[in-house]
């Protein structure tokens, strides 16, 4: 790779939540210029206004097109029009707008190849939607606008734990459904690529959760694990994917068994999330795997309820812009020898002995030790 600093896309988010503030705080640190290159797809006037409101003194450059982007400075494109108003910490049809003009711009010039990497700041979910936006989220949009038919997969991360969703923003009422083999293998599929690809991990270890309270103890609280998830983490075997278990979530995070796995599949958003959110306290990120695009995300919302107040912390927004380059780099240094791969001179065989190695116990013989209790309660 050549030392040209990463170009950083930002999309500025819900023009009255905290994005902004996670944004000029994060670049009010001149370091972040070291390493790359910020274009913040968003609105001078709005980034004046949070600047003035929250008594910030990180500077910009407003410029017109991606390509303008200078080095060792704050890059804003204007967006929206000067008209827009802001209104700290309500929800508002407007800043769903200004939300969406910043996200279709920046997919605009992702086709162009304008910059490497994608950080959005949050939008309101409800207040997005209109005839140009009817999806449950950035992940869905952003697979809709540039995934070229590829399927993303959220996964949740910080140095101590990824966590990846089956099934995303679906009501509870729906996810029993949602939950089928074939959803299971591909998501854990996409799940161990990127592990390999984006994080550089040559033979991944996931750990797959149950979908009933204590993994169903064998289909005494649902059969989705005999019937549905076992089966599929045994294809996944097959297809020299280690896949181990399902464990019960409680017990799982509780015992703190996440520390012997690469990556964990919850089954839907909460089993995921709610323990992913406790354990990263503010260092975690979103990332959107599976795609051409490199993006992520804080892992924080709009926060209406601090908008406004100078307390939101930059530290996820920081840890998002970290994560995105790395992946970036990661890619690059992981394509590069597979265009032009070496002939094999000799027919390889498999070596079993790494999935026999951090092999954890079957159900059957984890469930006979003294300590059950304490594991799936």
């Amino acid at each position: 790779m050549n030392n040209k600093k990463i170009r950083v896309a930002i999309t500025h988010g819900d023009t009255n939540g905290i994005g902004y503030e996670v944004i000029l705080k994060t670049f009010a640190d001149p370091a972040m210029l070291e390493i790359c290159t910020p274009i913040i797809y968003g609105s001078p006037k709005v980034a004046a206004y949070h600047r003035k409101m929250l008594e910030l003194t990180t500077s910009f450059s407003i410029i017109d097109r991606a390509e303008d982007a200078q080095e060792d400075r704050v890059n804003l494109i204007a967006v929206i029009g000067e008209e827009t108003k802001v209104d700290i910490g309500q929800s508002s049809k407007e800043a769903g707008e200004a939300a969406l003009k910043a996200l279709d711009r920046a997919m605009t010039d992702f086709r162009s190849d304008l910059y490497d990497v994608l950080v959005t700041a949050p939008i309101n979910k409800d207040n997005i939607q209109s005839d140009l936006f009817h999806f449950k989220g950035h992940t869905e949009y952003i697979e809709n606008s540039v995934g070229d038919g590829n399927k993303s997969l959220m996964i949740l991360l910080n140095e101590r734990l990824r966590v990846a969703l089956v099934t995303t923003h679906l009501p509870i009422k729906d996810i029993a459904e949602a939950i089928t083999e074939e959803a299971i293998i591909s998501k854990a599929t996409i799940f161990h690529k990127s592990l390999k690809r984006d994080f550089r991990i040559s033979n991944p270890r996931l750990a797959i959760l149950a979908l009933n309270p204590h993994a169903g103890d064998n289909g005494v609280i649902g059969n989705e694990e005999k019937d549905i998830i076992i089966p599929a983490i045994n294809k996944l075997e097959e297809n020299g994917i280690q896949a181990f278990r399902p464990y019960a979530a409680v017990g799982f995070f509780a015992s703190e068994a996440y520390r012997a796995f690469d990556g964990v599949l919850a089954m839907y958003h909460d089993q995921g999330l709610a323990p992913f959110k406790t354990i990263a306290c503010d260092d975690g990120v979103n990332y959107t795997a599976g795609l051409p695009i490199v993006r992520t995300s804080p892992d924080h919302g709009t926060a209406y309820d601090i908008a406004g107040k100078g307390i939101a912390s930059e530290n996820s927004f920081r840890q998002a812009i970290y994560t995105a380059i790395d992946i970036f780099r990661n890619r690059a240094e992981y394509d590069e020898p597979m265009e032009n791969p070496l002939p094999k001179i000799y027919h390889e065989k498999r070596d079993e002995s790494e999935k026999v190695r951090f092999a954890i116990p079957k159900p059957k013989d984890q469930f006979k030790r003294q300590d059950k209790k304490k594991i799936e309660e």
